[in-house]
């Protein structure tokens, strides 16, 4: 395109088309938004914002494509939600330009609350309290906000911290790289755990191939977008679901990543409500319902976006349908055909809203519920059947993973625990616990006396993990135990455990305790984690009677707190010292 007046760059705006691209749900195949991609005829939208920064109106093109965009999704009659691209630069320095999107909303009968504006790059130059402030504007609006671009270019995570945006869009760049490359797989993560603290949702852009999909499950990403899934279209979707994408993520091969111990929360299920206001008739319902039937059903909202009634599609429309159900309810509020919404919030889990569906009456057993921001504003809706399918699933993945003799859950689930500690910055202990001579314990008393034994050391850490609140334990296999807790769990877990006298048949047994006190700055992940602590557990095992190991940050020595050297004598129990985290030695976290 060649440079000239701005007011032909404006004029080309008629000239671009959109292409649509979905938002999809992984855990449930649903298709959750869809973002509106420009498309110049002859040119690339690079072109039109080099030329509009130019001349010094990137700020007008920005907003003007904005509209265009609500235009286009208009003309395809689309009701999904819809996401629409803006610079932080409109934001900062332009907020007033936004009235021309609210302008067109209202003339193409949407809200704000449908429409997520992702902000994206540059920053670096921008004004952070201007920026911030242009935020609380759009989000006093209406708006949902999402951060664009996240983990490439100048977007710094400090941004991600101070907007709590609604969600963050993982930069494609990032994703290219999975699974290969150990850092790109470590930088998810670390992005996971950052949106869990801010309430974000995390969306993966530019997923292209099915390894990037499967690295993106194992850690936990449930909202995805790209080729692989579903290209950019010309017309927005109009199935509510992308086939075959929930039946990938049932594969019983696939670790679960769950950092709630209550289980997922039940926003994992989200998909988009359909609302309209609370005066709408029913013959406009009935419209609605006959134009688009992937959607179940319909939320009646006020002008703040709070849901008053629910209509179930299968009701309603036996209702209108029926004999002289056109004459009696057409011209009348559809609330009259209505019920009250069943309503949770973004912190309700999903076990929590499966149990308020199966208890309700019969005949509303599989409705929608409606979830809800912290202002009561409708977010979205989950179907009764993503619950029930996708709880089946956990307990059947969770069934899967504990160790059929004690039914304690396997090195998978410590992984998790230790990762998730490592990237919120705690300084926690990992220990490994054996039983010594465990071959001679089964040659002598027998194999039925080995298991009797791994039972009765599992209901022992199943008491502490039930005692102490920071204690996760582990049974990873034959007479492997793996324990994680906070310093201060720390003796009283070994007392636990190591204190009460062991035996099988006639045979007196003791074990072996090993621990790594871990910080951010000694470790930076679980297989790190499991390399150290092999040596230490050797040294315990060299140990006479129950022993116990310790090695602390930026310590080579190992400190013998139970146990002792043969021909020495034996080490009285210790507790742990307690010391000033401060002072830990090298420590730079």
């Amino acid at each position: 395109m060649s440079p000239g007046n701005i007011d032909s760059v404006l004029a080309l705006v008629d000239e671009v088309r959109f292409a649509f691209q979905p938002l999809i749900n992984i855990k449930t195949g649903a298709i959750v938004a869809v973002e509106a991609l420009a498309r110049p005829a002859g040119a690339h939208v690079q072109d039109l914002f080099r030329e509009a920064a130019r001349q010094r109106r990137l700020t007008e093109l920005d907003v003007e494509l904005a509209v265009a965009a609500l235009n286009s999704a208009a003309e395809h009659e689309s009701l999904l939600p819809l996401h629409l691209n803006v610079f932080g630069g409109t934001v900062t320095h332009d907020i007033g330009r936004f009235d021309l999107v609210r302008k067109k909303l209202r003339e193409i009968g949407r809200r704000e609350q449908e429409v997520t504006l992702e902000i994206g790059p540059p920053f670096a130059k921008l004004n952070r309290n201007q920026l911030l402030a242009g935020v609380e504007k759009l989000r006093a609006d209406g708006f949902q906000i999402a951060l664009d671009g996240v983990g490439e270019g100048d977007v710094p995570l400090t941004l991600v911290a101070d907007i709590g945006p609604a969600v963050v869009k993982l930069d494609r760049g990032v994703v290219a790289g999975l699974p290969d490359s150990s850092a790109r797989v470590a930088l998810v993560e670390s992005v996971r755990h950052l949106c869990e603290s801010t309430e974000s949702q995390l969306v993966a852009e530019g997923v292209e191939n099915e390894r990037q999909l499967t690295a993106l499950r194992h850690n936990g990403i449930r909202l995805v977008q790209g080729n692989l899934l579903a290209p950019a279209a010309r017309r927005p979707p109009t199935a509510s679901s992308v086939p075959g994408v929930a039946a990938e993520v049932t594969d019983p091969h696939v670790p679960s990543i769950s950092t709630l111990a209550s289980g997922p929360r039940v926003t994992e299920f989200l998909s988009p409500a359909t609302m309209l206001p609370i005066d709408v008739t029913a013959d406009k319902v009935r419209s609605v319902l006959a134009d688009h039937p992937e959607i179940s059903g319909v939320v009646l909202v006020d002008e703040q976006n709070r849901p008053q009634w629910t209509i179930d599609r299968n009701r309603f429309l036996l209702a209108v349908t029926g004999p002289y159900g056109h004459a009696l309810h057409a011209k009348r509020p559809a609330s009259r055909l209505a019920d009250e919404p069943r309503v949770v919030n973004t912190a309700t889990t999903a076990i929590e809203a499966l149990n308020m569906v199966t208890r309700s009456d019969q005949y509303r057993m599989y409705d929608d519920a409606i979830v809800v921001d912290e202002s009561g504003r409708c977010l979205g809706a989950v179907r009764a059947g993503d619950l029930i399918r996708g709880m089946a699933e956990l307990k059947v993945e969770e069934a899967a993973a504990l160790n059929p003799l004690t039914r304690l859950p396997g090195s998978d689930a410590i992984a998790r625990d230790v990762a998730r500690r490592i990237a919120s910055g705690e300084i926690f202990a990992v220990s490994w616990l054996d039983i010594d001579g465990f071959k001679t314990v089964n040659d002598s008393a027998g194999f039925s006396a080995g298991d009797d034994l791994i039972r009765a050391i599992g209901r022992s850490l199943t008491d502490a993990a039930a005692s102490l609140s920071s204690v996760q334990v582990g049974h990873v296999g034959g007479d492997d135990f793996l324990l994680v807790a906070d310093l201060d769990d720390l003796v009283a877990l070994a007392e636990m455990v190591l204190d009460p006298p062991r035996s099988a048949g006639e045979l007196d047994v003791s074990m072996s305790l090993a621990t790594l006190v871990c910080t951010q700055s000694t470790v930076d992940s679980y297989d790190e984690v499991s390399r150290k602590l092999a040596p230490l557990k050797q040294r315990a095992k060299s140990l006479h009677g129950s022993s116990w190991v310790m090695s602390r940050p930026g310590s080579d020595r190992i400190e013998v707190l139970r146990g002792s050297r043969p021909g020495a004598p034996p080490t009285p129990p210790t507790g742990f010292p307690t010391y000033d985290p401060e002072q830990l030695p090298g420590r730079n976290w």
